[in-house]
């Protein structure tokens, strides 16, 4: 029929549209972005872990934080996430030996990975940043804006959980049916990070790169990257517990091998749904001069 667009088009401009994705995410050297990023990110989580849980233990107990932030880590470092709360917790038993000289390095360690991201995104946006550029004490906040709100989010998240835990012996009566609400606050902590990872990356979407990008951009890569990345975890914890000869290879190390790896593939999603993102912000501005030359 006139007017409407056939499948196999709408298919066929769809496959075009990925092509052009998967082959500037190569122009850009999105692996290569994704490896710098995943390093410092390494580098900068158990910093800020470590100051995530110094300030958050003066509100509340440190077991249910520990617990929250063990079961947001499985969903960023899979298999191993016991491993780092564990060296976490080792440090805060011995945090009266942190100065302020300590506690100013780790504060620049932990917001390395936003640097390192901010610039990574540059290079994917970069039609953006030719026609703007951010100002440096901008790039310099942005970091330790997260870091508060990561901070605000596993407070919350810590608090709801706890409260959940408080009713989980108790019944629920329904229309006359008793219903159980044991495990509620485990569904409730998985629940809260997915929907807490989608907003994260929807603002991270929406921060990093230069200029304006519309929300309903930013909320599709974060939604598609937080979908991709589940599906992905799942995969690695069962790569890692039945195939993988990490620990065979590298022995002690396994586990830092095995958290770089985990966090790389999670970074390279990230970035490629930045490049869809950025892909559909060149469409927008590419039809807006067209319609702008066409109208003059």
């Amino acid at each position: 029929m006139i007017g409407r667009e056939k499948p196999a088009n709408r298919l066929s401009d769809i496959g075009r549209f990925l092509l052009r994705v998967l082959l500037d995410f190569k122009r850009n050297q999105g692996i290569l972005l994704a490896g710098a990023v995943a390093y410092y990110t390494l580098l900068s989580i158990v910093p800020m872990l470590i100051l995530t849980l110094i300030v958050l233990s003066h509100f509340m107990d440190e077991g249910q934080l520990f617990h929250t932030v063990s079961t947001n880590l499985e969903m960023v470092v899979p298999v191993y996430a016991a491993v780092l709360t564990e060296q976490v917790r080792a440090f805060l038993r011995h945090r009266e030996l942190v100065g302020v000289i300590g506690f100013l390095v780790m504060l620049f360690f932990s917001s390395v990975a936003f640097t390192v991201l901010e610039n990574a995104m540059s290079v994917i946006f970069f039609h953006r940043v030719r026609i703007k550029r951010r100002h440096f004490l901008i790039s310099a906040v942005i970091p330790y804006v997260y870091i508060f709100l990561l901070s605000l989010g596993v407070l919350l998240v810590s608090l709801i959980a706890g409260a959940l835990e408080r009713v989980e012996s108790r019944q629920l009566l329904l229309f006359g049916w008793a219903l159980g609400l044991g495990g509620a606050s485990g569904l409730a902590l998985y629940v809260l990070g997915m929907i807490g990872e989608v907003f994260m990356l929807t603002s991270l979407y929406l921060v990093m790169p230069v200029g304006r990008i519309t929300f309903r951009h930013a909320l599709i890569g974060g939604t598609a990257a937080t979908f991709l990345w589940e599906i992905t975890r799942r995969v690695l914890v069962w790569y890692y517990s039945t195939l993988s000869l990490v620990n065979l290879i590298y022995g002690s190390f396994a586990a830092t091998v095995v958290a770089l790896l985990s966090i790389e593939v999670a970074v390279v999603i990230l970035l490629l749904c930045a490049q869809v993102i950025a892909e559909l912000d060149r469409d927008k501005y590419r039809s807006l001069k067209e319609t702008s030359g066409f109208e003059t």
